[in-house]
């Protein structure tokens, strides 16, 4: 048994499902969930129902992740064609402004370029930015920030021209920083005989096996490792609508894991793309008296039906994990210990406001 001490992970990239659709999952168990994994902090989206694109659905959010989360948390605020003013207002009350150019969960899609250009305008440039943005939405979101003067970030980055288009706007200069997820890295559009339709159905869609291959090359290019937790039921994945997206969270670790295993990246670089890059890149405090221990060596089957998340299964189920969290310590108590949450709902604070 090799078990280190570790920073607590981060993710900025969940879906908590909450208000809306608790029956897939919520701040409690979405929390339980990441604790399990070795997260310490999570960022929930706000592509909820209703979406949180204002005061009010912010405050709605924000009380229900005040009472249920167990570890720290931030809560993002949905752009539309409709909030350029009023989301630049609350841009110190949350962690950021997400946009959607492309096809997801939910309602909070934005055709309009105008509003991609004036809420990349209005949007304070030290407040995080980022977007789901995919090929030439990319594009266009990485133009609109660089025509604005600030920054942006791309989330789950799929694809090889979308790493070209990064690599090249660094290059010239533009302020350009981008996530990868561990289905990305491990799928492709191979595994979806396996997978079913149903319970491939995740966005970005599962690329091909040269686009996956392209990402684990490329991970010079990758500033942060998220998971996109998206949690859905079974029976709606195996449902006509299957809605898109997969729990990710309690798998994150070791998947990303396989990567020094296999000799594309070190340990630090994982651990630098999990915590140290997503609290510098978003802006995040360091939260005291907080760490992880990781038993490198422990193998263990991906189960989904033994996790903390309510969706109940993983697109890994069966496959092998090397490297397992044994104990989280949050804020000098302890928050998990073997297989077991410890802290009650509620313990967990919003943390990466601007005004505080």
């Amino acid at each position: 048994m090799t078990t280190i001490k570790l920073p607590g992970l981060v993710d900025t990239h969940v879906h908590l499902r909450e208000p809306g659709a608790i029956h897939k999952e919520d701040f409690d168990s979405g929390t339980r969930a990441a604790l399990a994994g070795g997260f310490t902090y999570v960022a929930a989206m706000p592509n909820t129902s209703p979406s949180v694109t204002d005061a009010a659905s912010l405050a709605l959010a924000r009380a229900a992740a005040r009472a249920k989360a167990r570890c720290d948390f931030g809560l993002y605020l949905g752009a539309t064609v409709d909030n350029v003013a009023s989301a630049a207002d609350l841009a110190n009350d949350c962690a950021g402004l997400k946009m959607y150019l492309d096809n997801t969960f939910g309602t909070l899609k934005m055709d309009s370029l105008g509003a991609l250009l004036a809420h990349a305008r209005a949007w304070p440039a030290d407040r995080p930015l980022l977007c789901h943005a995919e090929q030439r939405t990319a594009a266009a979101a990485i133009m609109a920030a660089h025509l604005a003067g600030r920054s942006i970030h791309i989330c789950h980055v799929s694809r090889i021209d979308e790493l070209e288009l990064i690599r090249r706007a660094r290059a010239a200069g533009i302020a350009v920083t981008c996530e990868v997820c561990p289905h990305h890295l491990w799928l492709c559009d191979e595994d979806i005989p396996r997978l079913g339709p149903g319970r491939a159905e995740v966005r970005p869609m599962l690329a091909t096996r040269a686009d996956m291959l392209a990402l684990r090359a490329n991970l010079d290019l990758i500033d942060m490792f998220a998971t996109d937790h998206a949690p859905h039921l079974l029976a709606e994945k195996d449902s006509p609508a299957a809605p898109p997206g997969y729990p990710g969270l309690e798998t994150a670790l070791p998947l990303y894991l396989r990567l020094v295993d296999e000799g594309l990246l070190s340990l630090e670089g994982v651990i630098a793309r999990m915590s140290a890059n997503p609290r510098r890149i978003f802006a995040l405090p360091e939260q005291p008296e907080t760490w992880i221990e990781v038993d490198l060596d422990a193998v263990w089957t991906a189960r989904g039906a033994q996790m903390q998340t309510r969706a109940g299964w993983t697109p890994f189920e069966g496959w092998p994990m090397k490297g397992r969290v044994e104990r989280v310590v949050l804020r000098g108590r302890e928050a998990y210990v073997d297989g077991r949450v410890t802290v009650e709902p509620g313990y967990g604070r919003e943390i990466g406001l601007g005004r505080a």
